[in-house]
């Protein structure tokens, strides 16, 4: 896992209480090549491992992305993973719209700022744990629908435009740590269609063979990642370690 990383290398997976969050920290803690995995979450760990700290934070709120930078104190991090998202919530009234007339503004900005916003500000927060001259990969949850170029069939306003927006940001956060870090690798990432909360009103119409468990999407993903290399920095791949064009 991770030939270009450290042994015993740092982690830091934030989402960590979701489904692909979990099953991350689940592989990462079956490798002997962790050292210490750091997870973020909003909700209480359900993981109790010597290597793992778990720290109960929203990083959707300035205040708590501070904390986590203050909690890490600069020191690097050579693994980052990005599970957190939204495409619907009940409480909000927000789902994926299919029409122009369902567009509002109060959904348009909740998903551009999950989906978009705060990761970026994340990366922003903890620049000093990624550059020097450690290796760091950063990987972050797309989807295949943020591509502009694969978009046939419309719908979905908001969460396309924010994983489009991602996918702008992580590309051109790739170019700047790439000067503030030569082993930096910045990757998007495409899981498919994963059997979490996120994807569960949309499950119907899913053929079963392509509805992922969260541990198989894990593998993959970590698979994917273990291939890639600086050169890689600031591209966009499916769970199949296929690229997506742009």
């Amino acid at each position: 896992m991770f030939s270009l990383l450290p042994h015993h290398f740092t982690a830091l997976v934030i989402g960590a209480s979701g489904g692909i969050g979990s099953a991350i920290i689940q592989q990462l803690l079956s490798s002997s090549h962790v050292g210490h995995i750091i997870a973020v979450s909003r909700q209480p760990s359900r993981i109790d491992h010597s290597r793992l700290t778990h720290l109960m934070l929203d990083v959707s709120q300035e205040q708590d992305r501070h904390a986590l930078k203050k909690e890490l104190a600069t020191q690097p991090i050579h693994f980052f993973f990005n599970a957190i998202g939204i495409l619907h919530d009940d409480t909000q009234q927000l789902f994926p719209e299919k029409r122009l007339d369902q567009l509002s503004v109060e959904n348009l900005a909740h998903t551009m700022n999950i989906n978009a916003f705060v990761p970026i500000l994340l990366l922003a927060a903890l620049k000093d744990s990624f550059k020097g001259t450690h290796p760091a990969v950063i990987a972050s949850l797309s989807a295949r629908v943020g591509s502009i170029e694969d978009n046939q069939l419309g719908g979905w306003y908001s969460y396309r435009a924010s994983k489009a927006a991602h996918n702008m940001l992580f590309k051109t956060a790739s170019i700047e740590l790439r000067r503030l870090n030569k082993q930096s690798t910045v990757l998007c990432l495409h899981p498919g269609t994963t059997d979490t909360a996120l994807s569960k009103p949309f499950q119907a119409r899913v053929p079963h063979e392509k509805l992922f468990t969260p541990t198989f999407v894990a593998e993959q993903l970590l698979s994917v990642i273990a291939q890639r290399t600086p050169d890689d920095s600031g591209t966009f791949w499916d769970w199949n370690g296929q690229p997506i064009d742009w």
